[in-house]
């Protein structure tokens, strides 16, 4: 049976499950269309796609379902203005927008219907955010993988604090992997759970089989943060070890400069496109430790809807 939430209803979809946009992994159609065809929303990551590559995955997307879907939208990146533009021309039901400010791009969204999530991990963010119009926030927490808050605040804490302030829907992400993380981050007050190193792990993401299989083989305490003012949740591989052993020498205090170079000597591509795991960023949120099958995105939908309901059952014959 659907599940009905504030979030369900402002975008239309069937479960309280929003797969994260995620930089290569659903920098493509197949992963979103699944999701969103299965009842959740499912996010094409915008970040690293040049705009003609953009245009035909959201026309794919559009022929694959006719349900929401979202495009994930950091507002830092270069030529973010002409991005937009294309977001607008080509009617993007749900934005997912962050690193930046949204105030300045509302009203054309808002004009034409889409709806605009925020994504924040502090909580003064989510009060300027909530503050300027969004329609609702997304909220991480430290266990998420790419770039959660340098506080280094849980996802239960930050959350719960954020939801103190705002009374706009709130999407809660970070350490879930399934339908039991998901009832949980429901019960504490979210309308609906981010989901990315799951959805990560599904046949359809767009990642080197090297890159999957590493997250697969993970532990719950593999992952570490790298860097210091925008840190990144990564395994640890020869890259983690070379900024930890700068870290430990005062790098980052002597030379600047260089402790940054030597942050920027990996990337997430040289991982996730071409599979060089021991000195790309192999990005994942702690959740890894938790999956241990490679699935369709399909399947994935099936078993989370399964394990909430057998959550939200376990709780309700508590009251009895």
């Amino acid at each position: 049976m659907p599940i009905d939430t504030r979030l369900t209803r402002l975008l239309g979809i069937s479960y309280p499950i929003v797969q994260a946009g995620m930089s290569w992994a659903s920098s493509c159609a197949a992963l979103p269309a699944a999701v969103s065809n299965a009842g959740g929303l499912g996010v094409i990551a915008a970040g690293p796609m040049r705009l003609p590559d953009l245009t035909e995955t959201i026309r794919e997307v559009k022929a694959l379902t006719d349900k929401p879907f979202a495009v994930n939208m950091p507002l830092y990146r270069k030529g973010a203005e002409e991005v937009l533009d294309l977001l607008v021309a080509e009617r993007v039901p749900v934005i997912i927008a962050s690193q930046g400010s949204p105030k300045a791009h509302l009203a054309r969204f808002k004009d034409y219907g889409a709806t605009w999530l925020h994504v924040v991990a502090f909580v003064e963010h989510a009060i300027k955010a909530s503050a300027v119009g969004v329609d609702g926030l997304v909220v991480v927490g430290s266990e998420a993988g790419g770039h959660p808050p340098a506080n280094e605040v849980s996802t239960l804490v930050n959350v719960r604090r954020v939801l103190q302030e705002v009374s706009i829907p709130v999407v809660a992400g970070g350490g879930v992997a399934d339908g039991f993380g998901i009832a949980a981050l429901l019960a504490l007050g979210a309308d609906a759970v981010q989901l990315g190193t799951r959805f990560m792990l599904s046949e359809e993401a767009n990642l080197h089989p090297a890159y999957k299989q590493r997250v697969l083989e993970a532990e719950i305490d593999e992952t570490v943060l790298v860097g210091r003012k925008l840190p990144v949740r990564s395994l640890r591989n020869a890259f983690t070890e070379r900024v930890a052993n700068a870290e430990r020498e005062g790098l980052p205090e002597r030379d600047p400069a260089a402790y940054e170079a030597l942050l920027a000597s990996a990337s997430l591509k040289q991982a996730s496109f071409d599979g060089d795991i021991g000195n790309g960023k192999v990005e994942a949120g702690q959740s890894a430790g938790l999956v241990r099958e490679l699935l369709p995105a399909s399947a994935i939908m099936h078993s989370l809807i399964e394990e909430l309901e057998q959550a939200l059952a376990r709780l309700r014959a508590m009251q009895s």
